[in-house]
Parts: structure tokens; C-alpha cells; sequence
């Protein structure tokens, strides 16, 4: 007798067998159970997953001496013909070989005599997507009034070639991924059931070299134990498939996080020796990156369901090393490594030049924190130290640094610094808020004491007013809803104070609708550059470290009484 192969062995012969399809195979028994089946069905999915196995079951439970039943016996004839493929009542036909209009013509003409033993004559056409469009065409009149004793189940795995005349007469199910641990659970029962002796970490190995097709999951299972027999290790799954040792993997991952790129290149020339894919490597490698951002975000979520629980903990563990945008960086990095590493004639000089530059990336500094780092530095050099009242100014828009020196531990205690010695107020008395030389004078003024609130007032106007109140007219929305605050309406109170000489009573105005343009939603993102380069602290910065602005952010206001 001929070898039969597991995924033929072991293909599911009723709805309750069918894995990680629980939607599809509920639906069709409630149907089957109501009587309402449809008279066509779509069954779209990736490969593997089990399309041609559901029509099959489906067409088990219509033509069941004891149906229709959503649980057909498979003892009786009708069953057991369908099981082997050879029930003259159901037709299984392959689209990509069949794809003309006269092979739908015969359909056509043979589906107006009644079924010759069973209850109807079904017919079943795989990659139904490879018909021609006048195959199609030819195909629709039986396909929206078929006779009663004529049902019809198409499965494709590319839904967006088959026409929307199609879609429309047909009863569509999506079938899914099947889930990593269904797969390494469904091949554990193979092994248990054929007296295989396998690790689950070999299993969960196997299972992921699936990608959610339980067919190409069991067919590697059958190529490894060609390889190893019926006691089959660790190794020999890696061996038999040309798998990346997972140790190997995530000592690599570990090399990078400490930066270590002596270590990580000693890695790569073991992979090297071993003769594994570079392109593979570095593929498995933006993965694994990828569940190190989201371990580091959110680690009290199960987001990783297609590790181990060993490799989950070691994951958790590696991804404390780094911050999130640190990861990011080394995420993206790793992308543009694998779309190289599949182009270039020496695959394993990219990867390695890869692995030098994530090894020795400089840890960046959120920009945020920046920011407040600078409001504390400022606040500590006026005299002011910092309340639960005070808020932090905020910008018009942020550049984030491509590279900033390494964070200080989170236990470094900050030392107090002296308050520095106010300089003399540059005060003008004889100038009036509204007089435009005495604005202009102020703004410089304001400009030296603050120059994160500069940009504010000089999209402000001062209104004519005179004595202790000086009266802004502000531009609805951006700065008008940051100049209103009352922590910050009286931060201009005091410097205007120690400018004009006199204490001031500030009051701020949102400007005349009439009088301006129509307010914008939202600033735009060439809106907000041009505003960071107009910005002196930002011209400042890039003329000093010598960098270009990136991208421009802007910086989300508080809350009042936040610190």
C-alpha cells in the first residue's frame, strides 16, 4: 500500500474537525440545522487553511443518507464516495485547469438532470478566480437560479479576480490564519497518534515555518520525519528545514542591545559557516525587534502568541534594555537591511554593516523630556523653581534629534543650581504698550528673558491701551488657547512689569473674526516646519550641532496644575 501523506491522513472529515475555522463551520451547521443552505457558496483563504475541506464536509452533510445533518456519519456510501473523490454527484473541478467558456458550457448543460444516487449534485470549483472572464460571464444565470437539486462551492485564494457579478450571487466565508498554537496543539495530537517523539519547542518551530497554513505545517512535519525518523530532537527540525538556531537568533538580538558589535559579528560568521539564509536571518531578526517594541510597550498584554513560553519570558527580559524609540529605530533600520539583503550579490557584508550600526546606535532622548529639561533649566536660572501650578510653555512645533548622549540613570539625583543674578530690567519708561517701537523693544526684551514665549506675542497685537493694562489681540486657536492660561497670561504680566517699569494688568483678546482669515483646523505639516525654522531656539540648535531638521512635532499642552 502507498505512503499516504499526513496532511491526507489527517484532513478533517466533520465541521467539529476543522481547526481555527470555528466561524465557518458554525455558520454552515445553523444552516444546515434551519434549512436554510445557500445554493452558492465563496470560500476565500490563504492556502492550507481549509477550504476544499469544508466543501467537502458541506457536501457530506447535504447528501448523508441520515441528512441533511450538520454531523454526517461518513459509514454510509454517499460519505465514504466523497471521502475518496469519487461520488458521481459531486464534482470537483479544477479552475486552473478548466478555465474556458465550453468547460462551463458543460457545466451548464448538465446540471438540468437530477442527481444519480444522492440528494443533489454539487459541484466544487477550486481556484475558481482562474476561470476567463467569459467563463464568468457564461455562468451567471445558472449561478443566480440553479435547480433546486444543484448547489455550487467555489474556493479561491485570491477573492479580488473573481468579478463582483460573482460575489453578489454567492454566500461569501473568509477563512483565517489559523492561530500558531492550534497548529502546534493539532500537531502534537499527529504525533501522539502516530507514536512521535517530538519537543513542543520543535513543534512550535515547525508550526511557525507554517505561516497559518495547517497543510504546509503538516507537510514539514512529514519532511522532518523523513529526516530524523520517530524520534525527532531540536536539531533536527533546524537541519531538516534550514531553520536560524533560535539561539543563535537571540544572542544576536542580545550583542545589539549591549552593544557589543564584536559579538554580533562573531554570530553572523557562525551563521555563515552553517551555510543559513542571510535574507532569512535578517527577516527573523525584524521580527524578533518588532516583538521586543511590543513587549517594551505593552508587556502586560499576550500580543506574542506565536512564541514559546520560555522565548516570551527571554523577549520580556531583552526588551527592558531599550526604550521604545529605540526600538523603533533599530525596527526600521532592519527593514531596509532585509529589502537589500535579497538584492545585493553578498548578502552577509549588508547584514553585518547593519549589525555594526544598530550595535552602536546612541540612545536618543525623548523629545519631550528635552523639552522640559530646558523649561527646568530656565525657571532654575530666573529664580523660579518649579510648582504644581506652574506650566510648562508650550512650542509651536519640536525637532527630534537624530542622536543625543545617553540618559542619565532614572536614581541620579539632579543637584540644586544657584539661582543666577537677574540681569538689570532693559526698561524703557517713556515706552507705551501700543507705542510700536516700545512693542518691538519689548519683544527683544522678552526675547532674551523668555524666548519660548516669543513666538506667541509676536503673533499677538497690542491693543491701544494705556496705563497698568496692556491688552493682546490674539489670533483664534493655537496661540490664542496657549496665551489665555492663566499660568502663562501672567508670565507676560511680570516681564512686561520689569520692562515698562510699572505693574501691569494683562488682558488677552481673542482678534475680530472679521478681521482675519478663516481659521484653519489644523496646522499643517508644512506649516509647522516653517514654523520650527522661524523659531531662533530651533536656529540655534541646528546651527550648533550642525544637523537638519527631520520632522517636526507638535508638542501636546498640558493640562493646568500639571507639572
Amino acid at each position: 500500500m502507498s505512503y499516504l501523506v499526513l496532511a491526507r491522513k489527517w484532513r478533517p472529515q466533520t465541521f467539529e474537525d476543522i481547526v481555527g475555522q470555528e466561524h465557518v463551520a458554525q455558520t454552515l451547521t445553523n444552516a444546515i440545522r434551519s434549512g436554510r443552505v445557500a445554493h452558492a457558496f465563496l470560500f476565500t483563504g490563504v492556502r492550507g487553511v481549509g477550504k476544499t475541506t469544508a466543501a467537502r464536509v458541506l457536501a457530506k452533510a447535504l447528501n448523508c443518507v441520515n441528512g441533511p445533518t450538520p454531523t454526517p456519519c461518513n459509514t454510509c456510501v454517499n460519505c465514504q464516495e466523497i471521502t475518496a473523490g469519487s461520488a458521481v454527484d459531486v464534482l470537483e473541478i479544477d479552475g486552473a485547469s478548466n478555465t474556458g467558456v465550453d468547460d462551463v458550457r458543460e457545466i451548464i448543460e448538465n446540471v438540468r438532470y437530477q442527481p444519480a444516487k444522492s440528494r443533489f449534485k454539487i459541484y466544487i470549483i477550486d481556484e475558481v478566480h482562474m476561470l476567463s472572464t467569459s467563463a464568468f460571464n457564461a455562468l451567471l444565470k445558472t449561478l443566480e437560479e440553479p435547480p433546486p437539486h444543484v448547489k455550487f462551492i467555489f474556493a479561491t485564494t485570491d477573492p479580488h479576480k473573481v468579478p463582483h457579478t460573482i460575489h453578489s450571487r454567492c454566500q461569501q466565508y473568509d477563512f483565517k490564519r489559523i492561530p500558531f498554537r492550534l497548529i502546534a496543539d493539532r500537531l502534537a495530537h499527529i504525533a501522539r497518534s502516530e507514536e512521535i517523539t517530538v519537543s513542543p519547542q520543535a513543534l512550535a518551530l515547525i508550526a511557525r515555518e507554517g505561516e497559518g497554513s495547517m497543510r504546509d505545517a503538516q507537510s514539514l512535519f512529514d519532511q522532518v520525519i523523513a529526516f530524523a525518523g520517530k524520534n525527532i530532537r531540536d536539531e533536527d527540525v533546524i537541519s531538516a528545514l534550514g531553520l536560524v538556531d533560535r539561539k543563535l537568533l537571540y544572542g544576536t538580538a542580545e550583542a545589539i542591545l549591549e552593544h557589543n558589535a564584536a559579538r554580533a559579528l562573531e554570530l553572523l560568521d557562525q551563521l555563515h559557516l552553517y551555510g543559513y539564509d542571510m535574507r532569512r536571518f535578517a527577516r527573523e531578526l525584524l521580527e524578533h525587534f518588532r516583538n521586543l517594541a511590543v513587549a517594551r510597550l505593552l508587556p502586560t498584554l499576550d500580543l506574542l502568541p506565536e512564541l514559546p513560553d520560555e522565548e516570551r519570558a527571554e523577549v520580556q527580559r531583552q526588551a527592558q534594555q531599550w526604550s521604545t524609540e529605540d526600538l523603533d529605530r533599530a525596527f526600521r533600520l532592519l527593514l531596509n537591511a532585509e529589502n537589500e539583503v535579497g538584492r545585493v550579490p553578498y548578502p552577509k557584508l549588508v547584514l553585518e554593516m547593519t549589525v555594526i550600526k544598530l550595535a552602536t546606535l546612541t540612545p536618543v532622548v525623548a523629545v519631550s523630556e528635552l523639552l522640559d529639561r530646558i523649561d527646568d533649566l530656565e525657571r532654575r536660572m530666573h529664580g523660579r523653581q518649579p510648582t504644581g501650578t506652574d506650566v510648562s510653555p508650550q512650542r509651536p512645533a519640536a525637532t527630534e534629534p537624530s542622536a543625543a548622549p545617553p540618559r542619565r540613570a532614572a536614581t541620579t539625583q539632579r543637584q540644586p543650581v544657584a539661582a543666577a543674578a537677574e540681569p538689570a530690567a532693559e526698561s524703557a519708561p517713556g515706552a507705551q504698550p501700543n507705542d510700536a517701537q516700545g512693542w518691538d523693544q519689548f519683544l527683544t526684551f522678552v526675547g532674551k528673558q523668555k524666548i519660548t514665549l516669543l513666538p506667541y506675542l509676536q503673533n499677538s497685537e497690542p491693543l491701544s491701551c494705556g496705563g497698568a493694562d496692556l491688552v493682546l489681540s490674539v489670533p483664534r486657536g493655537y496661540y490664542y488657547d496657549y496665551l489665555v492660561q492663566r499660568g502663562q497670561t501672567q508670565l507676560v504680566a511680570d516681564l512686561a512689569q520689569r520692562f515698562f517699569g510699572r505693574p501691569m494688568r494683562v488682558t488677552v483678546k481673542a482678534a475680530d473674526a472679521a478681521s482675519e482669515p478663516e481659521p484653519v483646523a489644523a496646522p499643517q505639516p508644512a506649516a509647522l516646519h516653517e514654523a520650527a525654522l522661524g523659531n531662533p531656539a530651533v536656529r540655534a540648535a541646528v546651527e550648533i550641532l550642525g544637523g537638519e531638521v527631520q520632522e517636526v512635532k507638535a508638542r501636546p499642552r498640558r493640562e493646568r496644575g500639571s507639572t
